[in-house]
């Protein structure tokens, strides 16, 4: 197994990486409109449809959906952001109430329509970083890996008290602190480093602070969905780590949260003319 996690991470970064920051434009679009339908795909699995065909169709109408987005320019807009950032909130809901309100969700055109929410705005949220160059979208990725190593670490050595045992049981409180922690020290050396002005870092830390507690939704709330499908892996489509939503289901909570911050508080604050 680690031999065959290690084969794949070896082709799967390098690739990654060139298409995250050595296209733009259309191209980069089009790559992570790629990513986010594999996830589609998986998606399509998590909300009960089992049936090739139907999955295959799903996949097509978001792939329809995302180009019309792209040429009428509502993939780089702000209004998909604001509708994942009300997804999320509901999101919550039901992970700190499962499995007393699952009913609310657990229907299969449910969970599809919460996959809209979920994966359509992170693509929308990839572009707008993109756009505004690649800084911030590699901060947000860094925040995301960053929040990773801390939790793990953490919440290995000192985890006792869980977070959601009914959704993830590995996952503390303490594990969540550490990748607190370990996400303000880095917004704190980002600061130093671009750099930015005292109001600019401390708003940075605390806009890193939320974002790093939505990327631990992300995490849990595919968990819940995958612990009502009885399933361990979103798919075996990464040989050695699972699928696509396994390892980016913390970035599609991250991605638009910060997409959002960055539209409304960080462009707001130049615009008013307070150096970041």
């Amino acid at each position: 197994m680690l031999k065959q996690r290690i084969i794949t991470a070896a082709w799967l970064a390098p690739l990654v990486l060139a298409g995250l920051f050595g296209v733009d434009g259309g191209l980069f679009a089009l790559f992570t409109a790629a990513i986010v339908l594999l996830g589609a795909w998986e998606w399509a699995n998590l909300a009960g449809v089992l049936r090739t065909a139907q999955r295959a169709q799903l996949v097509a109408a978001m792939a329809v959906l995302m180009l019309i987005m792209w040429l009428t320019g509502a993939a780089t807009a702000i209004w998909p952001l604001w509708i994942a950032a009300a997804g999320w909130c509901a999101n919550l809901y039901w992970v700190i109430h499962y499995p007393a309100k699952g009913q609310q969700w657990q229907s299969t055109l449910r969970r599809l329509v919460m996959g809209l929410w979920v994966l359509v705005p992170c693509w929308v949220g990839f572009n707008v970083l993109r756009e505004s160059g690649s800084i911030w979208l590699l901060f947000v990725l860094l925040l995301v890996w960053t929040a990773d190593i801390g939790a793990y670490f953490v919440g290995r050595n000192w985890g006792k008290r869980k977070l959601a045992p009914n959704v993830s049981p590995g996952k503390s409180w303490e594990g969540v602190l550490g990748g607190l922690a370990s996400t303000a020290i880095l917004a704190t050396c980002f600061a130093l480093w671009l750099p930015l002005s005292m109001a600019g870092g401390i708003t940075l830390v605390l806009i890193t602070a939320i974002v790093t507690l939505t990327s631990v939704l992300g995490d849990l709330l595919e968990s819940m969905l995958k612990r009502y499908r009885n399933i361990k892996d979103s798919s075996q489509l990464l040989p050695g780590h699972g699928g696509v939503l396994d390892r980016i289901d913390s970035l599609t909570a991250a991605i638009p949260l910060f997409a959002l911050f960055y539209f409304e508080v960080l462009v707001q604050m130049l615009n008013q003319g307070q150096p970041l």
